[in-house]
């Protein structure tokens, strides 16, 4: 009964290690590419800095998450993970050249602006996720 639950476990053993480290490497950074630090931010009770991340993290773990569903190779579900990570960065990077302010607005808890990232974030990786193939 748990045979191929138990044959399986190296397979998923290899694919959740490999996700979960391109997800650190990459809100690694995320984090450097931000001009404000989230973590301190966060751990000072900014709520903005809190739902930005958050949104971050979403948007890279669901691209991440269909390419483990979708590659049959470690080496291809790897190449997702480092599209979607890039993809995560011109999209902040994209975001501060069109609301400029951004970069202000974080660190001083504005939360629309951090929903506003938080909602790009997420929806752009539910894009990226749906042109794995």
């Amino acid at each position: 009964m748990f045979d191929p639950v138990i044959s399986s476990l190296p397979a998923f053993a290899s694919y959740f290690l490999t996700a979960v480290i391109l997800l650190v490497v990459f809100v690694g950074l995320y984090i450097f590419v931000t001009p404000y630090n989230e973590l301190k931010l966060i751990r000072d009770g900014n709520d903005a800095a809190a739902v930005s991340l958050a949104g971050a993290v979403i948007g890279l773990a669901l691209p991440i998450a269909v390419a483990v569903a979708t590659s049959h190779n470690l080496y291809v579900m790897m190449g997702w993970g480092l599209v979607a990570g890039v993809v995560q960065l011109v999209t902040f990077t994209v975001a501060r050249f069109i609301l400029p302010g951004i970069n202000q607005s974080i660190p001083q808890g504005r939360l629309a602006a951090g929903i506003f990232l938080a909602s790009l974030s997420i929806g752009v990786g539910i894009l990226n996720a749906g042109c794995i193939v």
